[in-house]
């Protein structure tokens, strides 16, 4: 899986550019789901439909799940292998209103993947930030800063900027999930989107 990485990024990336061009209508009461969906669907449109995996949204993770009648976990996109569905590539998403404001970007990290609840079988996965106002690099400073590890920033000839923190996961006793997680970081500018928030009932 890990050579498999990069094309997964790349995936990703060419997913919001072809969104940038399209505009597709995004509901502001609902952005986060609303962007990712509209990505769901420009992602599998990039792709050629014979590559070894495929792009689902909302995908549940089975193998953590607590007993029933609980719900297992669900991924916001994942790229699933067509050998084996147990084996997916999870990408969590989340609104950031400010490069600060990132306690919820942070605790999916942390709470999620580190823990192994989230991609047990995979030795990587992806956060993938939808940026309201600000620039990524203030982002991904407070990123690291916060996570106390380093980031890995890589750009390439396109223009794209990848960053990459490496972990140590706490793995269950008696599983033999990968231990060490890599946590891609990729970051995408909406500036101009805002919350719609809801009217309130008049007293």
């Amino acid at each position: 899986m890990s050579g498999c990485e990069t094309t997964f990024v790349d995936h990703i990336w060419t997913g919001f550019e072809t969104m940038e061009r399209r505009s597709p209508p995004i509901d502001g009461r609902d952005l986060e789901r609303s962007i990712t969906q509209n990505l769901d669907v420009m992602i599998r449109d990039a792709m050629s439909g014979d590559e070894p995996y495929y792009m689902q949204h909302g995908p549940y993770e089975r193998e953590t799940m607590a007993r029933p009648p609980a719900q297992p976990p669900a991924y916001d996109l994942a790229f699933v292998f067509r050998a084996d569905p147990r084996i997916m590539w999870p990408i969590e998403a989340k609104v950031i209103e400010t490069p600060g404001a990132i306690a919820h970007y942070l605790a999916d990290i942390r709470d999620q993947f580190l823990t192994c609840r989230y991609g047990p079988f995979s030795p990587s996965g992806a956060m993938v930030a939808y940026l309201l106002q600000g620039q990524p690099s203030d982002m991904l400073e407070n990123v690291q800063a916060r996570l106390g590890n380093p980031i890995e920033h890589t750009q390439g000839n396109d223009g794209r900027a990848h960053a990459k923190s490496t972990h140590m996961r706490d793995v269950p006793q008696g599983k033999h999930y990968p231990p060490v997680f890599g946590c891609y970081h990729v970051v995408f500018t909406f500036h101009g989107l805002q919350r719609v928030m809801p009217d309130l009932p008049r007293g």
